[in-house]
């Protein structure tokens, strides 16, 4: 039996204003909150509503035999709180069915694992109390952002007691070896590591609308034909792709939605396939064999290293100056001043750097796509002079003199 695993990532960042060096020291807010609202109230009416009803209308056709499972970035979930409270309800209801799994994460969508572990683990507490407050579980599996993978951040995730992590199915990692096997990453002894298809993935992520691919249209009979030829030493599929391809990044016209609609009927005409969660799948098999993940990698551009955020000097810079000021941010909320700290880790979102990506040749359009800014100069002027006040912030109440203690 081969387990097709969906996993879906949700998130969206808190973009900042046009923030120019005039605007520091002015109390002009950094997060354009107008913008914010706009776009997860329209994901939310094009994505989340309609493909949550999707899911749940599936889970309850085959009683609980679809099966798949999401991450929700705590930046996206405090959004949606605010701005679409409807479409977290949806969530909070599939969270209900038994059959969809909420996965762990950083909350914030950081690049902490690669620069600070103790800040990684921090942004990780907290969104394990999140994903238990909103969902009434407590998450078993973890994905890091945009599934950056190492040995070191896997025996990381490992220490945080989680049994399942989510990898990238690099080639060059793998060398010829399959991605639908469970794994192990060198350095752990009982963390699963379940790694993406990222051909198969990337056919609905990425292909399905684009008439130039041979194969379009998908069909879900087709789809679930190429599935069904999984050998029995597979033990699972893993089609992990960002939430906001149905709807948003693949408009409902594409058909996208009743593909997914369609799909799980196709799929149990294959008596060997059925659907899993990631933990269930953790939980079903031993690792097959252990991967030395001595390079840093992710699901991002054809790389699928870390150059989507640390690919030109700007970028490194930025992320530079962030990490920086972190010892003093902390210092800040031990004095009485949470806000600086709880404003830095908003800045640690990865996009702030993505945007700044100069990357013009076969993943140029893709970040173009999502930046909201007008080059990647504007973003990273942008987010330094965001720094510089949260710095003049930070030094102006840590110059406060200590209250003295009531005695």
């Amino acid at each position: 039996m081969t387990a097709i695993v969906f996993y879906f990532q949700v998130h969206q960042p808190y973009r900042l204003n046009r923030y120019r060096h005039d605007d520091v020291g002015t109390k002009k807010p950094w997060f354009d909150d107008p913008l914010n609202k706009l776009i997860v109230e329209r994901v939310a009416e094009r994505c989340y509503l309609p493909m949550n009803a999707v899911v749940a209308e599936l889970v309850d056709r085959t009683h609980g035999k679809f099966r798949c499972a999401y991450s929700l970035s705590g930046t996206v979930v405090t959004q949606l709180e605010r701005w679409a409270p409807k479409a977290l309800d949806s969530f909070i209801s599939l969270a209900r069915t038994g059959a969809v799994e909420f996965i762990c994460e950083t909350g914030y969508h950081s690049l902490a694992a690669v620069t600070d572990l103790d800040e990684f683990r921090a942004q990780v507490a907290e969104q394990k109390e999140r994903v238990k407050l909103y969902f009434g579980v407590q998450p078993r599996s973890f994905r890091n952002t945009e599934l950056i993978l190492d040995n070191r951040i896997a025996q990381a995730v490992e220490e945080l007691g989680f049994e399942c992590q989510l990898g990238e199915g690099v080639d060059r990692l793998l060398a010829g070896r399959s991605p639908r096997r469970v794994y192990r990453a060198r350095g752990t002894t009982k963390l699963r590591l379940l790694l993406r298809d990222y051909l198969f993935s990337d056919d609905i992520a990425f292909r399905f609308s684009n008439r130039e691919w041979p194969e379009y249209p998908l069909m879900a009979d087709r789809y679930a034909s190429w599935l069904a030829r999984a050998t029995s030493a597979e033990r699972f599929i893993g089609l992990f792709m960002d939430y906001e391809t149905f709807g948003e990044h693949q408009s409902a016209e594409t058909g996208v939605m009743e593909f997914m609609r369609h799909l799980p009927g196709h799929v149990f005409e294959h008596p060997h396939l059925s659907f899993a969660t990631p933990a269930e799948v953790a939980g079903a098999f031993e690792p097959d064999e252990e991967l030395d993940i001595a390079e840093t990698l992710s699901w991002a551009d054809k790389e699928r290293d870390l150059t989507a955020w640390h690919g030109n000097d700007m970028q490194k810079d930025a992320h530079r100056r962030l990490y920086t000021l972190l010892p003093r941010a902390r210092e800040a909320a031990q004095r009485g001043f949470p806000e600086h700290l709880a404003a830095w880790r908003k800045l640690s979102t990865s996009d702030h750097v993505y945007y700044m990506a100069t990357k013009w040749h076969s993943d140029g359009d893709v970040h173009e796509y999502f930046t909201p800014y007008d080059s990647p100069h504007d973003s990273f002027i942008f987010f330094m002079n965001v720094l510089d006040d949260l710095a003049a912030r930070i030094d102006r109440d840590l110059a406060r003199p200590k209250p003295k203690k009531r005695g």
